[in-house]
């Protein structure tokens, strides 16, 4: 049900070559794109490619272990609140690493703030003991930013940003004033091929919507719609407690004897970064969703399928995509919680070292999911669950842009205008960096 550009033998796009020619160049990037361009594999095939100390970072536990990646905060030592160049101080621990540090990666730079963005800036000057922008260091951005907004939780911060920075977002921070930060825009969609769906996307990610483009998606609003037996639909819905109800009802409902998962845990791995419940009760007939991208290309981070079988240390999956039904077989996998460091053999070079571990199944139930959960993921058929509506920007576009086509989309309620939401300032940096 699910492909990713990284399952199949990669032949690499002009772009992509493009664009790991001007990484290698030590060009300042922000590599962005509209969803399903391959902004991840991209920074996969970097990443395994290059000769140069790469740090990669993310601004969240979740999104760092997406990328097999540290978290901005615990690389920089930084305080979890509004960041100020008070707060930041040498780190003694990794001055080899800054020392020897070429290049900083940091991925889902929509959520990064301008404070944090700031502080990056000065912790690299203080660290690396030099005064160019960054410490010298090559900056590469990965990023949507009208998908996932960054998060101004307080009234306090709300104040502090609205007099210091024009938004929230990272290219609001002044240290970007002082480098040249090329948009590298990719445009080749590996997750739609229907340039009419495309055209309705981009409306919506853009906020260009018109009444004709709203109504044409409306057309996939069915009211009280229920999924065939046998076909596999999942709900993204905006808010948890409408996952929690459907996936924990529907589990309920199947007869079939329940199997219990437990987890192991080895060293720090904090239970809010949890992929998948340490407990994990599952029961034939199931549907579920796989986390991981499987070794040997049985399935992919996002693969839906039934369960029929519970094994003690496995389950069996039927999988319907195209073509006839196949059963795979998945079993314990183990995340890992990284630190970088420098204190290999070669005092040169940016190593690893684990802090934590979590082994478990990867699989959870997948009759719903939320919205912000499927970021990345690719689906056939969806049931888009806004509840009362969108209350975030960029929501309703993720949500329809993971479906590969527009046929496969069911909506529960009738899209509004209200629901196409997408924040000014961003469409003003886009316009600013096409330039």
């Amino acid at each position: 049900m699910s492909t990713s550009p990284g399952l199949e033998p990669l032949h690499l796009s002009s772009e992509f070559n493009y664009a790991l020619e001007r990484m290698e160049a030590g060009a300042n990037l922000f590599i962005t794109g509209r969803a399903g361009t391959g902004k991840s594999t991209l920074l996969q095939i970097f990443r395994r490619s290059t000769a140069k100390n790469v740090v990669v970072l993310a601004p969240t536990g979740v999104a760092a272990l997406n990328v097999q990646g540290q978290t901005i905060h615990s690389l920089f030592g930084f305080p979890p609140r509004l960041l100020q160049s008070k707060d930041i101080r040498p780190n003694r621990r990794y001055k080899r690493l800054f020392t020897n540090l070429e290049t900083l990666v940091i991925d889902e730079i929509s959520m990064v703030r301008a404070d944090v963005m700031e502080g990056i800036d000065y912790a690299l000057k203080l660290n690396r003991g030099n005064s160019l922008p960054f410490g010298g260091v090559q900056v590469i951005l990965f990023g949507d930013l009208f998908q996932l907004p960054p998060v101004v939780s307080s009234e306090e911060e709300r104040q502090y940003f609205s007099y210091q920075f024009a938004s929230p977002y990272f290219f609001s921070a002044a240290c970007l004033d002082h480098i040249d930060l090329e948009m590298i825009e990719l445009q080749q969609v590996y997750r739609q091929d229907s340039r009419y769906f495309l055209g309705l996307l981009e409306a919506i990610r853009n906020a260009t919507v018109d009444y004709d483009e709203l109504t044409a998606l409306n057309e996939r609003y069915e009211a009280g719609f229920q999924p065939e037996a046998g076909v596999p639909y999942l709900t993204l819905a905006a808010r948890n407690a409408t996952v929690t109800d459907i996936n924990s009802n529907a589990l309920a409902q199947l007869e079939t004897p329940e199997m219990l998962y437990l987890a192991q845990v080895k060293g720090n791995f904090p239970e809010s970064l949890f992929p998948v419940p340490a407990a994990l009760k599952l029961k034939v007939g199931a549907q579920v969703m796989t986390l991981r991208n499987d070794n040997d290309k049985q399935y992919v981070n996002g693969t839906i399928g039934t369960v029929v079988e519970c094994k003690t240390e496995s389950v069996i999956i039927e999988v319907k995509e195209s073509g006839p039904p196949r059963q795979i077989e998945v079993g314990y996998e183990e995340w890992d919680i990284i630190r970088y460091t420098s204190e290999g053999a070669d005092i040169t070079k940016i190593g690893t070292e684990t802090l934590g571990t979590y082994r478990q199944i990867p699989v959870r139930l997948a009759w719903a999911v939320t919205i912000h959960k499927s970021q990345g993921k690719t689906f056939d058929r969806i049931i888009i669950d806004l509840g009362r509506g969108a209350f975030e920007h960029g929501q309703t576009y993720v949500a329809l842009s993971r479906c590969r086509t527009l046929e496969g989309i069911v909506l529960r309620s009738p899209l509004t205008p209200r629901d196409v939401m997408v924040d000014p300032a961003v469409v003003e940096f886009y316009e600013t960096m096409r330039r």
